[in-house]
């Protein structure tokens, strides 16, 4: 592909097929690794002055782990928002220190040995749960692999963990879906939507966060709401925006990570029968492969505090960068064969799936992998022969590589 047509600022880009885009950031690694685009409008979003598209793994490690020269307190997604809703939907990711380091140390309360040893219980409840009701329900007849068994876990997982009732989880489900579905006209696309829908959980999670603080329950809201780190509580408005981080990132990304992965293992049914017949040897760098090949969140962004240089190319104060990690994730230079999924991949270098490091690596990474593996554990003993049976019909976005739907069957 020549490098003068490619803009990845186009919607219309992201409509594309999957190889066109992966040929695209492959010619960004090769002949332009920091290369300036300017920003398109989206229904009814400001437009920005254009940003740095940073496609190498190196340099997004490397502005991942230097937050004192990239920030993002100025927002971590392409568009100017301003700081109010950057921490509003992004909650402490969209913060530096000292409010980062003092929100991350309250909710990590909740991420404790002890909380997540707890927690490893009703992953297998929950993924037995889901398996059950599949099987129950569907039998072998085709069902939306996504709806029936990649959604419901991760989302019912989070549920409980925060005391949320399960007549609300279809509610949350829809939420999460309008929250990260903004450019799909499926679930609404326009901003106007997404602060209504934002507002609507955030309204429902101060709530929540309220109630518990005067009557603290056996849950993950009730430990933070009562953690108290040098003197200071986690106020309830607080809580509504992480509450917001939380099942956004602990659903979407998880549910998405478990659909790409069943996917390729219907394609791969050598990969299947190596990862399934000896499960327990290769199931820490089948995982890591799975979310390598995901790449679930395909961007953040950072700003420049101050004029600098990536490979040469000079950089602003004040300028936006954008770290493509499903590019980082293809690199050449990092992969051998980066386009072949391999379930005993070596687990170093490190997949940039879960960030590159620094003080915004996903809080709840070891969650994520557990429940990925817990879930596949499930489907290899009690579906062994589920096949993914048609295209998927993928998300139209730029930040989250999503599957809405995808059929499937279990045979005999």
């Amino acid at each position: 592909m020549a490098l003068d047509s490619i803009n990845i600022s186009d919607p219309e880009f992201w409509k594309a097929p999957q190889q066109v885009r992966e040929s695209t950031f492959a010619t960004l690694r090769r002949q332009a690794p920091v290369k300036f685009f300017e920003e398109i409008p989206l229904v009814n979003f400001p437009v920005g002055p254009g940003y740095w598209a940073l496609t190498k793994h190196e340099d997004i490690w490397h502005a991942s782990r230097n937050p004192d020269l990239f920030c993002s307190g100025k927002g971590t997604n392409i568009p100017d928002l301003t700081v109010e809703l950057n921490e509003f939907f992004g909650s402490m990711i969209s913060m530096d220190d000292p409010k980062h380091v003092r929100l991350r140390t309250i909710v990590s309360k909740g991420f404790t040995p002890k909380e997540i040893a707890r927690v490893e219980e009703y992953v297998k409840k929950k993924a037995r749960t889901v398996v059950d009701r599949a099987i129950e329900k569907h039998g072998d007849s085709e069902f939306d692999f996504v709806d029936n068994i990649a959604a419901p876990f991760p989302l019912q997982i989070i549920c409980e963990m925060m005391g949320i009732p399960e007549s609300d989880e279809r509610q949350i489900l829809d939420w999460t879906n309008v929250i990260l579905g903004a450019g799909d006209p499926d679930f609404g696309g326009t901003l106007e939507n997404l602060i209504t829908v934002a507002l609507e959980i955030f309204a429902y999670a101060q709530a929540l966060g309220e109630a518990r603080l005067k009557n603290p329950t056996d849950d993950l809201t009730s430990v933070m709401m009562h953690s108290i780190v040098d003197g200071d509580r986690m106020s309830s408005q607080e809580f509504g925006s992480f509450f917001i981080l939380l099942v956004v990132a602990g659903n979407e990304t998880t549910r998405n990570a478990i659909s790409h992965g069943m996917r390729q293992l219907s394609l791969q049914p050598d990969e299947r029968a190596k990862w399934f017949n000896n499960f327990d040897a290769n199931t820490k760098t089948a995982v890591e492969e799975i979310v390598r090949w995901a790449s679930p969140v395909i961007h953040f962004r950072r700003t420049a505090t101050r004029d600098t240089e990536i490979r040469g190319v000079k950089i602003k104060e004040g300028e936006k960068i954008v770290m493509w990690y499903n590019s980082a994730n293809r690199d050449e230079d990092v992969y051998a064969n980066p386009y072949t999924f391999d379930v005993t991949r070596a687990a170093a270098p490190a997949q940039v799936g879960f960030g590159a490091g620094g003080p915004h690596f996903c809080l709840g990474a070891n969650l994520a992998r557990r429940e990925i593996a817990v879930m596949f554990d499930e489907i290899r003993r009690r579906m062994p022969n589920l096949q993914i049976t048609g295209e998927p019909a993928y998300l139209q976005s730029n930040f989250i590589n999503g599957i809405k739907r995808m059929p499937c069957r279990i045979n005999p």
